[in-house]
């Protein structure tokens, strides 16, 4: 006899495990199935490694290269070893995968440890890890299967043409690295690896690093690593790469000119796409995707299937954590029919962890300006910011754009110290409707890095305080 739920959730990544918790809280008989990773990429080999190594990797560049400028002596060659902060990342990791395991366990929701199949809208069979396969039933299922890495044509991985995912598994650092895509994986990895050592090089197709971002945040950004040090080349498109037996060789072109870059590694960080093949979503004949290859969805979470919903990755919406951990509690809300919100994912904040951090929401300025918004920009730097001194982190901006007609805040753009700390306030007031007046009425602490949003909304209304 099958095990019958009203939530079966396929996928335990930060969408899935969200909406089976919140599912649970609200009454809801709730099951969730995951193969491999309780916690999915992010907290396994994702978000949360990656953040515990970028943190080794920030005290290794002071100890090396800063240790005079705060008084201390014998800072040059203070030798560094990576399989100590490797230890770390993955200790830092266990020990919130185990956390999520003792929440679901908590909220009562059955876990199967397995591969998912689909056999209809409303059955699920499960191959169990330990054997034997058990068949589920649910009146409502909530795809959750996250997204893969999304190669470049012609591209083969190998010993040495890698992934993030073997990146952050190994123990040991090359001598050489290429890394293909210079988005937050790849500005990310770069910080970490040139900071022991490793001679990297960025590859980028765009013509700038991090191609997403405001347009000045990316030049300060690529100020900043070329202070560092951290060789990249933008506008340059990947021809070729081969696995030479000891290394990898890639063949890149710009303008026309090509050359060849030998390195130990070459990491492909060229983005994701949804996971979708070996789910049995087949036998789901009328599931819409898009032609992007997503399961499209409505601001319910709900399919055009009844009693099929999908979150994070999958949907192709922003594949962003905490997106889908927002997605998973509004799919279980709209489940059980109680109260619950929409997502404008535009506005949704945007994280990039390398030194200095880069975060951001909502429109680039280029962004407004094309949707036809006349507009405002005002910009304060953190060098005039008492507490990103102090901390010798002077580096930077924040910079708020809003509608000049009616005060609407259109996006921020933030670089430099802790920048992504500071976005709650700024999306906060997006959401809710206040304007720049009120976060310039708004008093903030001082010293704090927070101040630098005070100074750039009382720009926005035309009376900057500290510039």
């Amino acid at each position: 006899m099958a095990n019958e739920y009203e939530v079966l959730v396929l996928g335990a990544g930060p969408g899935g495990y969200v909406a089976a918790i919140r599912s649970a809280q609200l009454g809801l008989k709730t099951a969730i199935v995951e193969k491999e990773w309780w916690g999915g990429v992010c907290l396994n080999v994702g978000c949360i490694p990656s953040k515990a190594l970028l943190r080794n990797a920030e005290l290794a560049h002071i100890v090396q290269h800063r240790m005079k400028e705060f008084g201390f002596n014998g800072g040059e060659g203070v030798a560094v070893d990576y399989g100590v902060a490797f230890k770390r990342s993955r200790q830092t990791s266990s020990r919130l995968v185990k956390g999520v395991g003792f929440l679901l366990k908590k909220h009562k929701i059955d876990t199967y440890e397995g591969w998912g199949t689909i056999q209809d809208k409303s059955t699920v069979s499960v191959e169990l890890s330990k054997g034997g396969t058990e068949t589920l039933k649910t009146k409502n299922l909530i795809i959750a299967t996250g997204s893969v890495v999304n190669l470049l044509p012609g591209v083969t991985l190998s010993e040495h043409v890698i992934t993030y995912l073997e990146a952050i598994l190994s123990e040991k650092l090359p001598a050489s690295a290429v890394i293909v895509g210079a988005g937050p994986i790849g500005v990310e990895f770069a910080y970490i690896m040139h900071n022991y050592g490793v001679d990297v090089t960025l590859v980028e197709y765009l013509p700038h690093l991090l191609p997403n971002e405001d347009e000045e945040v990316s030049a300060e950004l690529e100020k900043q690593y070329k202070r560092l040090g951290v060789k990249f080349m933008t506008g340059t498109a990947m021809k070729s790469v081969e696995e030479t037996g000891t290394g990898a060789r890639v063949t890149v072109e710009k303008d026309s000119q090509s050359q060849v870059i030998e390195a130990e590694w070459a990491i492909m960080a060229t983005g994701f796409k949804p996971r979708l093949d070996g789910y049995g979503l087949e036998t789901l004949k009328d599931l819409a995707i898009s032609k992007r290859g997503a399961i499209e969805i409505d601001e319910r979470m709900a399919t055009n299937i009844p009693g099929v919903w999908a979150i994070g990755d999958v949907t192709g919406k922003l594949m962003l954590a905490h997106v889908g951990s927002a997605m998973g509690i509004i799919a279980a809300e709209n489940i059980a029919g109680v109260e619950t919100t929409t997502l404008d994912y535009r506005m949704m904040p945007r994280c990039t962890y390398c030194q200095p951090q880069v975060a951001s929401f909502g429109y680039t300025e280029a962004q407004a300006r094309e949707a036809g918004y006349e507009i405002e920009v005002a910009k304060f730097p953190f060098q005039a910011n008492g507490k990103a001194l102090g901390l010798g982190e002077g580096s930077g901006f924040v910079k708020l754009i809003h509608d000049k007609r009616y005060g609407e805040i259109l996006g921020g753009h933030l670089i430099g110290p802790d920048v992504t700390e500071l976005l709650p306030e700024l999306t906060l007031a997006q959401k809710w409707e206040l304007t720049a007046h009120e976060i310039a009425r708004n008093v903030h602490a001082h010293p704090t890095l927070s101040e630098a949003l005070l100074e750039v909304a009382h720009g926005l209304e035309g009376h900057m305080i500290h510039l």
